[in-house]
Parts: structure tokens; sequence; C-alpha cells
């Protein structure tokens, strides 16, 4: 999904990631932001002592090869050692200051990012609504990218202003006037580095200025192909057996094409802005040698003079173009930035969503008399087409009641909005306030630790003991796997569909629930295995409130009333 991308929403958007961002600035992070920026800085001041004291130890060689004293040549090769040994060390605390500035700045994105795809449910939301691509991609990736570029690009501005200002003075001191004819220029090679680098810097943005739409599509495409490469992992099984390797194989091709597509009009541009750059790059050291070689040779200028305004050209010329230089890495913030505030504003259309449109959402409310209750409950899609309408349902403590209906008449939804999943619709729904709740799906959730962590999963603060742990699994059926209570695996992928929802059942016995909401949770289970499992429950949790929608017969004689719905 590659949005279009005009001046108005390219500046809206890196308003929106500079709101978002800016928060650890702000918030209770904010004394810990401005001890790193500190550092950082100080570190920065520190790496141009040493980059103005080699400018300086190059007019100090220089002139001592001129005289040829071999005495000054062999202390300046023991003090260049000294101050390789003072610019390494900066180096390394300006790596260490940058770094972990990075590091805690990302950490503080990326717990807002994951807080806010959490709350409410909005991943959830964002996986039924699909009006925005790779949300992990954004929150992982690109929200690296755009705190870690950011950092550097900053300490980058900053370095080469800091370094600008400090060798413009030494270029200004040691270059001195230039006479030509009757005409005095002061300052003349400050003069002549403003001039060729506002050149070659406009030659490479205007180059360049393109380049932030071709990165991001570059890494929306990207992007894409590891999504459809996770789900055929995620789909490996019942793509082999249907045969779909060869169809899987032709659409990989099809999607890293439209890849290398991308990749080739970044490449591309890029190709014609390195053209300038090493063209630009070869003549800037030989300028300043030009224009310091009449006074050179007219003696107002000693060698050291002016291989040491050479230097401090360079060095100018770097800080006034670095910008350009680095226009590709700013295309790749740009891209990332817009990525991530493109998320943040999706966040809040969703609560625009549920805040909104009172009127057709669900109300999520409690009771106080232990029944749930459905007050004029109507079900949408998210599109506004009803599934149920008008609905008035209570169910008391304890009652087990039976959903039952066709595919497609809703019997899921409902078990989603009762879960609080589903917001669309109208109506209210009550349920006991304080009342442990536990929902059931078809495929039970199993996370990637130790058997033992999975059947507790997700935590309440009290684990059930081994006893109780391997009486229960014994019960549904799997006994077997008490040796292995304490591997770590990919259960999902270790364990038969039958086997998962077995352990969803296990898992409910264990907690001990007040109200037990199903969805088709034994359709992977022969139906003598599906009668066990609803005996056992009936018989562990007698007081338990049930709600199970299934389209299967069979379960009738372990339910005191059942509700049919039709489709629409």
């Amino acid at each position: 999904m590659v949005e279009v991308i005009t001046t108005e929403t390219t500046a809206r958007l890196l308003c929106r990631f500079a709101s978002l961002s800016f928060g650890f600035w702000t918030g209770p992070t904010r004394r810990k932001a401005a001890l790193l920026a500190l550092g950082l800085f100080l570190c920065l001041l520190l790496n141009l002592a040493p980059a103005i004291a080699v400018n300086r130890w190059h007019k100090f060689f220089f002139d001592a090869l001129q005289n040829k004293d071999q005495r000054l040549i062999l202390y300046s090769i023991g003090l260049i050692l000294a101050l390789a040994v003072a610019s390494a060390s900066a180096s390394v605390a300006l790596l260490q200051a940058r770094m972990r500035f990075q590091l805690r700045w990302r950490e503080w994105l990326t717990q807002a990012l994951v807080r806010r795809w959490m709350e409410r449910r909005r991943f959830y939301q964002l996986s039924v609504l699909r009006l925005i691509d790779n949300p992990e991609a954004r929150i992982a990736e690109d929200g690296r990218i755009a705190i870690e570029l950011f950092v550097d690009l900053a300490t980058g501005v900053t370095n080469a202003l800091l370094m600008a200002i400090s060798f413009v003075g030494v270029l200004w001191l040691v270059g001195g006037s230039l006479t030509v004819g009757s005409v005095t220029i002061p300052g003349y090679l400050v003069i002549a580095v403003m001039i060729y680098s506002a050149s070659t810097s406009f030659g490479m943005l205007l180059l360049g200025r393109p380049l932030v739409a071709r990165v991001e599509a570059k890494a929306a495409a990207e992007a894409d192909f590891r999504y459809e490469l996770t789900h055929t992992r995620e789909n490996a099984e019942t793509i082999a057996l249907i045969g779909g390797d060869d169809a899987e194989r032709e659409k990989h091709y099809a999607t890293f094409g439209r890849v290398a597509l991308r990749w080739i009009e970044v490449i591309g541009r890029q190709a014609r802005m390195l053209f300038l750059s090493s063209g630009s790059n070869v003549l800037a050291p030989i300028i300043p040698l030009l224009l310091g070689a009449p006074k050179f040779l007219a003696g107002e200028m000693s060698l050291g003079d002016l291989m040491q305004a050479a230097g401090a050209f360079m060095q100018v010329q770097m800080a006034l173009n670095w910008l350009a230089d680095n226009s590709l890495r700013l295309a790749d913030w740009f891209a990332s930035a817009r990525r991530v505030a493109s998320l943040d504003l999706f966040f809040d259309s969703l609560d625009k969503l549920a805040t909104g449109a009172e009127d057709k959402m669900i109300d999520l409310a409690f009771s106080d008399d232990g029944a749930l209750h459905l007050c004029g409950l109507s079900i949408a899609q998210h599109d506004g087409r009803l599934m149920l309408t008008e609905t008035d349902a209570v169910i008391g403590r304890g009652e087990k009641v039976l959903v039952k209906g066709g595919s497609g008449s809703g019997k899921s939804t409902l078990i989603r909005a009762i879960a609080g999943l589903w917001p669309w619709g109208g109506g209210r729904i009550l349920r006991p306030r304080g009342a442990r709740i536990v929902f059931m799906p078809q495929q039970p959730y199993m996370p990637r630790d130790t058997l033992r962590h999975a059947l507790d999963y997700p935590h309440d603060g009290t684990a059930p003991d081994c006893a109780r742990i391997e009486k229960t699994l014994a019960s549904c059926g799997l006994a077997h796997l008490v040796s292995r209570l304490d591997e770590e695996q990919s259960w999902s992928d270790v364990l038969s569909s039958s086997e998962q929802q077995r352990l969803g059942f296990a898992r409910v016995l264990l907690k001990r629930p007040d109200i037990i909401i199903m969805d088709e949770p034994t359709s992977a289970l022969d139906e003598l295995s599906q009668a066990r499992m609803m005996e056992l429950i009936c018989k562990e949790a007698p007081g338990a409130t049930i709600v199970h929608a299934t389209r299967c017969p069979g379960h009738e004689r372990f339910y005191d009333r059942e509700i049919q719905l039709k489709h629409r």
C-alpha cells in the first residue's frame, strides 16, 4: 500500500512524527533526554579539538619540511601519534553517546507505539480493517530507522555547523586577502568555498529531490515482500497439502519484481547524484591549492600555510555539503518517519471511530446481577452492513446456552462483540461486574515458551500447582505431555490441532472462570472427543456460565437452552 505523496501530506506527517517522538523530551523521560543530548553535544565539542589541532599540525609539519628541520619533523611525527590517540578516544566517546541516545529514544518510541497498538485492542481492529499495511514493520523497522537516522542527521548537522564555524575562521586568517589588479578581496578562500559548496549542493539537491518518493515506494514494496514470505511460512502446511508451491513461488517472484522496479528507480536517481559528488570530491582538494599557489610562489604564504588553508578549505566544504551528501539518508528518514506517523494517525482514526459515532457502536458496560445481558444488540460489519439486529437476551448466572447458526450467520462475530473485540453495531452488552471471563477461540493461542507457561497464559498471578496441572492434562487426554511441561517450543507447530484444542480446555479448567465464551473450540475433535470435553467442562465447572457458538449438531444435551441465528 503506497500513499500518494504531496507536499502537504509530507508536512502534515512530519509534524505528526515530531509531535509523537518529541514526547521523549516532554514526559517523565525529559531529564534523561536532556542529559543524553547534553552528553552528545559535549562529545561533539570534544571531537572538534583534535580536528583543529590536526589542521594546525599541517602548518607545523610542512613548514618543518620546507625548512628541512629534522628535529621538528621527528617531533611532529610524535605529535601526530598523540593526536591520533586523542582523536580515536574522542570518536569512541561520541559513538557511545550517540548510540546510547538512539537506543533510549527508540526504546521510548517503541513503547509508545506498542502501547497505542495494544490499547483498546487496536491490534485486532487493524487486522480486521486492513486499511494500513504492516503495522508491526512500522513499529519495529521504521521506528528504528526514524529515530536512529534522526539522531545521526541531527548530530551530523550540528557537527557540520561547528566545523564550518571553526574552520571558516582558520581559512579567513590563514588565507588572508587576494589582490587582483587594484581590487583586494578579503577572505577570498572563504568566498571561494562558499560559492563552490553552494553550486555543488544545489546540484545535489536538484538531482535528489524526487528521491524521497522513490525511497518510500521501495520501503513499502520491501514490507509487502516480507509480509508475503511470512504469510507463506505461517500457512506452510496448508499450501503444501493443496500443492500451492508453484503458485506461491510465482507470487513471490512477482512481489520481488515490484521491489526490483522500485530499487531501479532509486539506483537511477542515486547514480546521477554520485556522478556529481564524485567529480566534486576530486576537484575539492585541488581548488584551494590552485587559489593559494600565487601567494605561495610570491612568498606571501609558506608551504605550511598553504597546506593548512587547503585542509581548512576541505573541512568547510564537507561541512557545507553535508546535507547534499546525505540526501539518500534524508530520504530514508523521510520515508520511515512518514510511515510511523501514518500508523499513529490511523490509531487516532480508530479512536474517532469509537468516540465520534456512538450511535453506531456497541456499548460495553457492567451488570450487578451476575447475568449477561444483550440489550437491543445490533452487530454490523465495519462497512455498516448489518448481521444481527435488535437482539435482547439475558443469560443468567450458571446458565449454559448454545448459539447455533449456519456459516456467515454471525456466531463468531457475536462472540467477538461479547469479548469487546467487535465495536461495530449498536445496543448494549452488560457483563457481570468482577466476573472472571474466559474466551475459547477455535484455535487456541500458543505462546513460544514452556508448555507450563502456555497452560497458564495469560497469567493472573496465581500459577496452578504441578499436581493439578498433571491431573488436568490427564483428564483432557494429554497425559503424554506431562513429561514435557518445562520444554520450550513453538507449541503451535509441535502439537496437532486436536491437541491444541484439548490444551485450550485444560487451560480453562485451570483458570476456573465464572463465564466461559466458546467459539467452535471442538471443531478439530471427533464426535466422541467433543462429547468427552463438554462432559468434562460441565463436570469440573458446574457453576460457570457457558455461551457456546457452533454450527455442529450434537451438543444440545449439555445446554439449558439454545439461540438460533439466521442469515440476514
